[in-house]
């Protein structure tokens, strides 16, 4: 799991609002994002069967009607980074985590909150932002990004998963000289649940390349 929970003057709704305010640039190069295509582990027989009962119970919710962004969180995220072992040493997880964010040389101060904050000591792992089912998942993207920015270890990549249930978007961002990000394709776990394997394939790609065992 920024622009609801901020107080601003002027919200960042749009990738281009984030890409002008922080002047980010998305970098269109494969080599740039490969952590969600490239280098991933088959997962077990008894992983996706754990992945079909988080999926099942995501479905049976959401044959009821559309799911506010915590009953998301809930059925669907924690269960998934239950599975990608980020709930295990040597990450912590810190849930509606505040963030300050500095603009304009002190013109404009932003408040938010992360859904959820993936850390290994006090380097951020990745971000969770998650909206609920009513929205589209790239509603989701310009406030990652915007929280990404926050990330206290501007020399390290920072990795982001953003969704509203029923589809899936990684986000990584570089802080360079230039700010730069780029996307995965949208995954959708509520048309498949192979996609949703590959998501779990993605986490745990991004934990192993983390993990001071790497």
């Amino acid at each position: 799991m920024l622009i609801e929970a901020m107080t601003q003057t002027k919200a960042i709704t749009t990738l281009q609002d984030a890409e002008n305010r922080f002047g980010f640039v998305r970098v269109e190069n494969e080599q740039f994002f490969p952590e969600w295509y490239e280098g991933l582990s088959e997962i077990t027989e008894a992983e996706k069967a754990s992945v079909d009962v988080v999926r099942r119970r995501y479905l049976y919710h959401r044959a009821g009607g559309d799911l506010l962004e915590g009953t998301v969180i809930l059925l669907l995220v924690s269960p998934i980074l239950a599975l990608s072992v980020f709930y295990d040493p040597p990450f912590r997880i810190k849930a509606e985590s505040s963030v300050e964010l500095i603009l304009d040389d002190g013109e404009e101060i932003l408040h938010g909150r992360i859904d959820v904050l993936v850390l290994q000591n006090r380097l951020w792992v990745m971000v969770l932002e998650s909206k609920k089912t009513t929205l589209s998942v790239w509603s989701a993207v310009p406030q990652a990004l915007a929280y990404m920015m926050a990330n206290p270890n501007p020399s390290k990549p920072v990795f982001g998963m953003v969704t509203n249930g029923d589809d899936i978007l990684f986000v990584k961002v570089m802080q360079t000289n230039i700010p730069q990000y780029d996307l995965s394709r949208v995954f959708a776990p509520f048309a498949s649940a192979r996609e949703l394997y590959a998501v779990l394939q993605i986490l745990k790609r991004i934990g192993q390349l983390i993990s001071p065992a790497s």
